[in-house]
């Protein structure tokens, strides 16, 4: 199961307390305080791992708790740190603040949330980040004894850890995003490039979660792309699948809009290209801002050449760049690929 978006509570260790103590030998009358300092409580970091696709893990384990610091003790021995908490998330993941409060059961799944404040954008591996200080340990008595205060009876209680509930939310990192209507060919295209193997069928929303492909164009020249599922009219209210899986094409850098210029259900395919570009733009401005390359799709089926090429004038005169193309069959795919990496 593909999970992007989680709501999780964390909470880092309390500090031990100091010790009260005086030494009770019985070869050193009035020994004086040797209370110990309380241990620190564990902190709780987030790191990324190129290895995780997904948050499903803290989906099912909302909550986190680092290990509470141990009293002080006689002797001046110091209480033992509470054990640190090391959360593990795919790279790319976009951590906000949320209203306060656990999550009742498990995380959100797949939901577009609306946090508060970043706290951190983790887009670089084993690089921790500390998300919740654990408290300080307090100082036991020996530490407050002065030549004017020989006998301190207090000490210092240890300061509590930090509560949070955090929002977040993954990003695939991607060159390249692949946007169209479902049944476009998106997934056709990345098996055709790529060494991914998505599922290939020929009914709406085959393609269920975003799928990363790295295209090899030559030596030391590489880029990858994602496939996000289809998009439909009304995306970005939540119609479809799409919605879910915008938030990962906002990181790329290019958008390859493959348009069926053969649609199965008779649409006009202009008309589909301008319904999906529309969607980009209410979603997110930025994103239909970005590089565009329309790649018109499934030639190998169209019996009358001049009905591509009416529909490449008219993309055209709306200020984009258009390559005719048949994933299936592999045509006019490697001039596609070379153009998208120039844009890169």
């Amino acid at each position: 199961m593909f999970v992007d978006t989680v709501k999780i509570f964390i909470k880092s260790g309390h500090g031990g307390a100091g010790c009260i103590s005086f030494r009770r030998e019985k070869s050193v009358p009035k020994g004086g305080p040797d209370g110990g300092d309380g241990g620190r409580g564990g902190s709780i970091y987030l790191q990324a791992d190129v290895r995780l696709r997904t948050l499903i893990d803290l989906y099912y384990h909302p909550h986190l708790k680092a290990g509470n610091g141990e009293r002080g003790e006689g002797s001046k021995r110091a209480g033992k740190d509470g054990k640190d908490i090391t959360i593990f998330v795919p790279v790319g993941t976009l951590v906000k603040e949320a209203e306060s409060g656990k999550p009742r059961n498990q995380g959100l799944i797949n939901q577009t949330l609306t946090g508060g404040e970043v706290i951190a954008d983790l887009l670089e591996p084993d690089k921790p980040i500390l998300i919740a200080k654990g408290g300080r340990g307090g100082k036991g008595n020996a530490w407050f004894a002065t030549a004017t205060h020989q006998t301190p009876r207090f000490a210092q209680p240890g300061e509590p850890g930090e509560e949070k509930t955090l929002l977040l939310e993954l990003k695939l990192i991607a060159d390249v995003g692949l946007v169209g209507y479902p049944n476009a060919g998106k997934s056709t295209l990345l098996s055709k490039i790529s060494a991914a193997k998505p599922k290939i069928a020929d009914y709406p929303f085959t393609t269920k979660e975003p799928i990363l492909g790295q295209v090899r164009i030559e030596p030391g020249k590489s880029f990858v792309v994602a496939d996000i599922p289809g998009l439909i009219d009304g995306a970005h209210y939540g119609k479809g699948l799409g919605h879910e899986f915008l938030r990962h094409i906002e990181r790329t850098k290019v958008l390859i809009h493959l348009v069926d210029i053969q649609p199965v259900d008779g649409s006009d395919p202009f008309k589909n290209f301008q319904a999906i570009n529309q969607e980009l733009k209410l979603y997110n401005p930025i994103l239909a801002s970005r590089p565009q390359v329309v790649a018109l799709n499934k030639i190998d089926l169209v019996q009358k050449k001049n009905s591509i090429t009416m529909l490449k004038r008219k993309i055209i005169n709306q200020g984009f760049e258009v390559f005719a193309i048949s994933a299936l069959t592999s045509s006019g795919i490697n001039q596609l690929m070379y153009r998208v990496a120039e844009l890169l």
